[in-house]
């Protein structure tokens, strides 16, 4: 059971550091033939927290940085739709134009059947991106106000080097006020290939690595990130044997004994609609598997790895067993990719009810 500080003692469960997008969904169409778009917002750190806001009930807040326009405005009015708090929000001036600082988008592709979903981001010079050691007083935030849990991840670090900077800034003063870490190393080639690629992205990660309690990641998050084989798993991701991972979990924790929590999801891809389902995760050198859900029918997986995050950290933050932890993480992330955008949608009433086997009937 992780050490967590007294709920008295702190004013969040929750705070996330990563860019918060405006997310344009063409709906069931393609991006290149859209002639409208639905409006979310979206970011892998940020869904963790608004997942724990919305769905579990924990006081959760985001750092982040945001130009000062009408679009930078509609991404704070969406985040405040979703009850996290923003006064950790840093506003930069907006020139017109967007030459020395903008707001990313990012446009996304559902998928379906043999048409995977596809993702098309415009983040380039963003606002957060240019966030700088120093910008942010970790100091005040977890020393005055405290924080519980602090998450970050592989997404923003990706953004440029003085995200990284920042990162591991923010991970060492979070660690120095006793509040626990996790880190989801969210592995992106379209981040790291204009940087170093995978050299880049596994020597930043491994330096960023020695400050986490909660590790989490996919199969390539830790192979790409952190060099780590598993064993048995087919290119396409479709042979998924736990008894793997575990393998590749005991050699992270043997490389960072600091890790407290490690935890991945296992995802089979059948179709874009239709996932084997499933996570194993581990804590002081117990190994729990999450209920399986071979054929898994999904809506839009966007952010069903960050909802597992959030579950499982709900589970901590609970004092759970590792098992309750993981299978709350596994059934948040099942229903978050059953409703369209990046943020769950799920209740803790419906999380339960899936952990607990009850079906798909209609409630009324």
């Amino acid at each position: 059971m992780l050490n967590y500080r007294p709920e008295k003692d702190c004013r969040f469960d929750i705070l996330s550091l990563g860019e918060v997008m405006l997310r344009l969904d063409p709906g069931e169409g393609r991006i290149h033939t859209a002639r409208s778009f639905t409006a979310w917002e979206g970011g892998g750190e940020y869904n963790v927290a608004r997942g724990l806001r919305r769905c579990f009930g924990m006081r959760a807040a985001v750092a982040t940085q945001l130009a000062d326009n009408p679009v930078g405005r509609l991404v704070e009015d969406f985040m405040l739709q979703g009850g996290v708090d923003t006064s950790l929000v840093r506003w930069l001036p907006y020139d017109g134009v967007g030459r020395s600082v903008r707001n990313g988008i990012n446009f996304t592709e559902r998928g379906f059947g043999v048409r995977g979903a596809r993702g098309c981001s415009d983040r380039g010079n963003t606002a957060v991106s240019q966030l700088k050691c120093g910008d942010m007083d970790w100091e005040y935030i977890f020393g005055k106000l405290g924080v519980r849990h602090f998450h970050t991840g592989g997404i923003f670090a990706a953004l440029s080097e003085t995200a990284a900077e920042v990162t591991i800034e923010a991970l060492q003063a979070a660690k120095k006020y006793g509040t626990i870490t996790s880190y989801d190393l969210n592995f992106r080639p379209s981040l790291w290939k204009g940087i170093g690629g995978e050299a880049k992205a596994g020597a930043v990660n491994c330096e960023i690595a020695k400050y986490v309690d909660v590790m989490l990641g996919n199969e390539e998050d830790f192979t790409r990130c952190l060099g780590l084989e598993v064993e048995g798993t087919d290119a396409n991701l479709t042979s998924l044997d736990p008894a793997n991972f575990k393998r590749m979990i005991a050699e992270a924790v043997r490389r960072y004994p600091n890790f407290k929590v490690v935890a991945t999801t296992l995802r089979g891809v059948r179709s874009a609609t239709v996932n084997d389902w499933g996570a194993v995760a581990w804590e002081n050198g117990v190994f729990a598997e999450a209920v399986s859900r071979p054929g898994l029918e999904i809506l839009d997986r966007v952010g069903g790895g960050d909802s597992f995050a959030s579950g499982l950290i709900y589970g901590l933050l609970k004092g759970c067993d590792i098992e309750k932890c993981v299978n709350y993480g596994a059934a948040h992330g099942a229903l978050a990719m059953t409703t369209p955008g990046d943020t769950s949608m799920a209740t803790l009433e419906e999380v339960e009810k899936l952990m607990a086997g009850r079906g798909a009937r209609v409630d009324r």
